[in-house]
């Protein structure tokens, strides 16, 4: 039996060939490859952080809105991860908990609150992943202009193909 050695190499179960485009497939096997270690990766910065997928993409939500000179409230962060309210308050219970965040009255309205990072969870984050977006910047840094108006252009033109619906998809009712 031939077990793919990779996650992502099972281009020839999920494609096709298709002897118009044959590096279509190799081109699809490699982003499924990067996916898959990007994948684990993630997996294991949770792991290490005890925090679960929506923890780690939260924190990067205030760090960025914080970076921006702005803050995130409760309500915000229930529209971003697409969450219920409630689930947003278990959220940031355990990552308060956890020391990763803090609640405070927003200064301009002392009625509504702000969540903050900790200056430690910006620190563990940057020191947790740092190295791996470093090298990430690396590999794409090493692209010409022109190499990277390609790949940005796959990128785009391939995440418009998943956000389209799918051609036997029944349309939407208008009211």
């Amino acid at each position: 039996m031939d077990i793919p050695q990779q996650p992502g190499d099972q281009g020839g179960y999920w494609y096709t060939p298709d002897p118009e485009h044959p590096r279509a497939r190799d081109v699809l096997d490699a982003v499924r490859s990067y996916r898959a270690t990007e994948t684990q990766i993630r997996r294991r910065t949770q792991d290490s952080m005890g925090m679960n997928e929506n923890d780690l993409l939260a924190m990067r939500y205030l760090m960025q809105a914080r970076q921006a000179g702005g803050s995130l409230g409760p309500k915000d962060l229930s529209r971003l991860l697409g969450i219920s309210t409630a689930s947003t308050t278990a959220l940031i219970d355990r990552l308060e908990r956890g020391g990763y965040v803090q609640r405070r009255a927003r200064p301009n309205d002392r009625r509504a609150w702000e969540i903050v990072p900790t200056e430690t969870s910006d620190e563990e984050v940057r020191e947790t992943v740092g190295d791996m977006h470093r090298r990430m910047m690396q590999a794409a840094a090493e692209l010409s202009p022109a190499e990277a108006d390609v790949v940005i252009r796959f990128m785009n033109r391939l995440r418009d193909s998943l956000e389209e619906p799918p051609a036997d998809a029944a349309p939407t009712p208008t009211p």
